[in-house]
């Protein structure tokens, strides 16, 4: 995998580096001060993962994110404020790390984006309503509706998240979302569709699911609470 650094703190571009350095298929190909730099060269080169730090002189993190539209690559956040993680849920990017960045949390994000990067190619067929099969490495694999907890927008790809394990496929949310049984699934977001079987709980303008909070958009509310069945 190839990476870029952008980060105008040199403390946070020497940690990173030094993280990256730890894994044996990640290799850095440039650093960065600011988002503008970063962007021509990303106007050129080929970039697996960009590190993208937030609070940034001129361009910001998510402005950058939001500029490269459909050319990007998957982004790893990294923020030293917890408060933009709703803008990254919009953006679909495959991680957000807090500084001072943990090793262990580090290493668990780029085993995400390397899976992500592995199934890039996947392709979903639906079958009936039990099961779907996805087509990823030269494999179709079964996957079973009913481990199904949320689908992800990100970008021109959906991730598709299970009980066990992330498909990455190329499709876009609303193809997929009429391919999937109505009366199991839901949109909840312009992002997102989830499980209605899988919601643990909802609190405030978000679900709890799958050991994560998904959003929930205003404009989905009545019917999810028309859909949970309340008592």
């Amino acid at each position: 995998m190839q990476c870029i650094i952008i980060d105008d703190s040199a403390v946070a571009r020497t940690t990173l580096s030094f993280l990256c350095e730890q894994v044996k298929d990640l290799l850095v190909l440039a650093e960065f001060t600011g988002a503008i730099e970063a962007y021509s060269f990303l106007s050129e080169k080929d970039v697996d993962l960009l590190f993208l730090d937030i609070e940034m002189p001129g361009m910001n993190g998510i402005e950058l994110a939001r500029n490269l539209s459909a050319r990007c690559p998957l982004i790893i956040f990294t923020t030293s404020k917890k408060e933009y993680a709703i803008d990254a849920f919009d953006l679909h990017v495959a991680d957000y790390l807090v500084k001072p960045v943990m090793p262990s949390r580090f290493f668990q994000a780029v085993d995400r984006v390397r899976e992500a990067l592995e199934n890039r190619e996947s392709k979903v067929i639906m079958q009936g309503c039990d099961f779907v099969f996805v087509r990823e490495s030269g494999m179709i694999r079964k996957v079973e509706i009913a481990e199904i907890c949320y689908l992800e927008a990100m970008g021109d790809y959906v991730k598709i998240i299970t009980s066990s394990k992330l498909h990455v496929v190329h499709s876009t949310l609303k193809t997929l979302e009429g391919k999937l049984p109505p009366n199991l699934f839901l949109r909840v977001h312009r992002s997102f569709i989830i499980s209605i079987a899988q919601i643990d709980y909802m609190q405030e303008s978000s679900v709890r699911m799958c050991e994560r909070f998904i959003p929930v958009g205003d404009n989905y509310k009545k019917l999810l609470f028309q859909r949970m069945n309340m008592l």
